[in-house]
C-alpha cells in the first residue's frame, strides 16, 4: 500500500450534517483548511494545545497521503471583545490598559509565546498566519457587502448583522442547531444593547469609545471589526469562495462559527464551508480549561512543573502524546495521573523505536505486517483516530520485542516495511519528534556510556560467578528506575 492509494478514503466528521462524510476536496488533489488561531493576549495554556495539534495531524497526514493543502491559520490581534455579546472590553487593549503598553506590543509579545510553545509541541507552521488587524480593508469591504443585500443595518456608529432576517431567509442554527426564538427568549438584555434591533444580532463593526486604542476609519466612523467578521474575511481572501474543512475548538461553534456561516452566506450567496470539523475540550475536574475561567495552566508551566498543580514538569512531546491520545472530538480531563501514564506509554514507544535497527531477519514471517499497515491506514482514514493509530504501534512495539526476543521472525522486506511505517506514523504522522533531537538527558550519550560501563562490571561479575555483586548491580539499577534484562545478545536497559 502506498500513501497515495489513501487519497478519496479519507471520513471526518462534518459538524454541519452530524454525520461522517468522504472528504472530496472542491479542487482535486488540493484541500483548503482554515483553523481558528488564538486570541493573543495571555500566554498559552494546554487549551490552546489541543487544536493546534488536532489541525497539525490533519495537516500532516492530509500532506502524506499526496494532497497539497493550503492551510490558514490566523491571529486575532484585535475585535475579540470580553463577552460573546459584543459587550466589554477588546481583551487586547484591555491587556495593554493593565500593563501600560501599546496593545500591539501585546499581541506581538503573546504571538511569539505561542510560536515557542507551538515549535516546542511539533507543531508546523501554517501555510499562511494571517492577522486580523493586518486586514481591516478586506473586512470593511465584507461589512460593505452585507449591509447592501441589506442583512445588517448601521446603529449608532456600529453595524450588526440582521439575524431575523437572516433566519426568515435561509433558517438560523443550521451548524449549532440554535433556534433563534428561543434564544432570543433567553438572551438576557445587557446595558448598550439598546442600539440593536435584536438581541442575537452580532457586530460587524464596532463604534469605538473615545478612550479605545484600536480604532480604524471607515465609512461608518472610526472603529474595530467584530470578532466574527474577521475570520470570513481572511478565509474569502486566502482559500476562496468556498473551500474545503474550517475547523477549530467546539468552544467556539457558537457563536463564532455560526456567525461566519451567516456572514459568508449573505457575502459569497452560499456558505462558505463544505467541511466544519471541531475538537472537543480540555478539561480540569470536568471543567473547561480556559482563562476566562482562571483554571489554566500554561504550556510552559508544565514544561517547568512549575504550577501548583503539578506534580513535575511534563516534556513538550508528553503533552503533544496525552492530546494525541484521545480521538479529537472526545473530551479530555486533565491529571497529573493521566499524564504519567502518556508519558509512560510514550517512552514504551520511543524504546520500540531503538530496536528497529537491531532486529535480525528470518527466513520466514510469522506476523502479518502488511495487514498491520492496511490497520495503521484505515485507523487515519476513519476520522483521522490518533488513538487507534497508537495502539496498532503498540502491537508494533509487541511484535518488535518478540522479534527481538526470539519469539517471532520476519522477513527483511517485512523488517523494512515496519520500520518505515512504523517511523512514519509516529514521527511524520503523529509529529513526535525522534528521540535524539527531543530529549531526554535519560538517553544521552553520557547516560549510554555509563550504563555500558555499568553492564561490563555485572557482566565480568556474573563471568566470575559473583552472583552476590552481579544481583546487586541488577537490584540497585532496579531501584533508581533503571530495568536490567539478560537476553541472548546480552543485558539490556530500559527507564521503568
Amino acid at each position: 500500500m502506498t500513501p497515495s492509494d489513501n487519497k478519496g478514503k479519507v471520513l471526518l466528521f462534518n459538524t454541519l450534517s452530524k454525520r461522517k462524510e468522504l472528504l472530496t476536496p472542491i479542487v482535486p488533489d488540493h484541500v483548503g483548511l482554515y483553523v481558528c488561531g488564538p486570541t493573543v493576549y495571555g500566554e498559552p495554556h494546554l487549551g490552546h494545545a489541543r487544536p493546534a495539534v488536532t489541525f497539525d495531524l490533519v495537516f500532516r497526514y492530509l500532506t502524506h497521503i499526496g494532497y497539497k493543502v493550503r492551510y490558514v491559520r490566523n491571529i486575532t490581534d484585535v475585535g475579540h471583545l470580553e463577552h460573546d455579546a459584543d459587550e466589554g472590553e477588546d481583551k487586547i487593549a484591555k491587556k495593554a490598559r493593565l500593563e501600560q503598553l501599546e496593545p500591539m506590543e501585546v499581541a506581538q509579545y503573546y504571538m511569539d509565546s505561542y510560536h515557542k510553545a507551538m515549535d516546542a509541541l511539533n507543531v508546523k507552521n501554517p501555510s499562511i498566519e494571517p492577522r486580523a488587524s493586518g486586514h481591516i480593508i478586506e473586512q470593511i469591504e465584507m461589512v460593505q457587502q452585507i449591509l447592501e443585500k441589506g442583512y445588517a443595518y448601521v446603529s449608532e456608529g456600529s453595524v450588526y448583522f440582521d439575524v431575523e432576517k437572516f433566519d426568515k431567509d435561509f433558517g438560523y442554527g443550521k451548524l449549532s442547531g440554535r433556534v433563534l426564538s428561543e434564544l432570543i427568549a433567553n438572551t438576557r438584555e445587557l446595558d448598550g444593547q439598546s442600539e440593536k434591533r435584536n438581541p442575537a444580532d452580532f457586530a460587524l463593526w464596532k463604534k469605538a469609545a473615545p478612550e479605545h486604542i484600536m480604532r480604524w476609519n471607515s465609512p461608518w466612523g472610526e472603529g474595530f471589526p467584530g470578532w466574527h467578521i474577521e475570520c470570513t474575511a481572511m478565509s474569502n481572501k486566502y482559500l476562496g469562495e468556498q473551500f474545503d474543512i474550517h475547523g477549530g475548538g467546539m468552544d467556539l461553534l457558537f457563536p463564532h462559527h455560526e456567525s461566519e456561516v451567516c456572514q459568508s452566506t449573505v457575502a459569497n450567496g452560499k456558505s462558505s464551508v463544505r467541511y466544519w470539523m471541531h475538537n472537543n475540550m480540555i478539561t480540569i475536574n470536568g471543567q473547561k480549561m480556559g482563562k476566562s475561567l482562571g483554571n489554566f495552566i500554561t504550556l510552559n508551566e508544565f514544561f517547568t512543573g512549575s504550577h501548583e498543580m503539578l506534580t513535575q514538569a511534563y516534556s513538550p512531546m508528553t503533552i503533544r502524546f496525552f492530546v494525541l491520545q484521545a480521538h479529537y472530538r472526545g473530551t479530555v480531563d486533565f491529571s497529573n495521573e493521566a499524564l504519567q501514564s502518556a508519558e509512560k506509554g510514550m517512552e514504551k514507544l520511543y524504546a520500540a523505536e531503538r530496536h528497529l535497527d537491531k532486529l535480525k531477519a528470518g527466513a520466514t514471517s510469522t506476523e502479518d505486517i502488511n495487514a498491520w499497515v492496511e490497520r495503521c491506514y484505515e485507523a487515519m482514514n476513519d476520522d483521522f483516530n490518533s488513538p487507534k493509530v497508537i495502539a496498532e504501534l503498540f502491537e508494533a512495539s509487541r511484535i518488535i520485542n518478540a522479534v527481538k526476543d526470539g519469539h517471532a521472525t520476519l522477513t527483511a522486506e517485512d523488517i523494512e516495511t515496519l520500520k518505515n511505517t512504523f517511523r512514519t506514523f509516529f514521527f511524520e504522522i503523529l509529529g513526535m519528534k525522534p528521540e535524539t533531537a527531543n530529549v531526554a538527558d535519560k538517553y544521552s550519550d553520557a547516560m549510554n556510556k555509563v550504563m555500558d560501563l555499568v553492564l561490563a562490571i555485572r557482566q565480568d561479575a556474573k563471568a566470575n560467578k559473583n552472583w552476590a555483586i552481579s544481583d546487586k548491580i541488577r537490584d540497585d539499577l532496579k531501584a533508581a528506575g533503571i530495568s536490567v534484562k539478560d537476553t541472548k545478545d546480552g543485558a539490556e536497559w530500559s527507564i521503568e
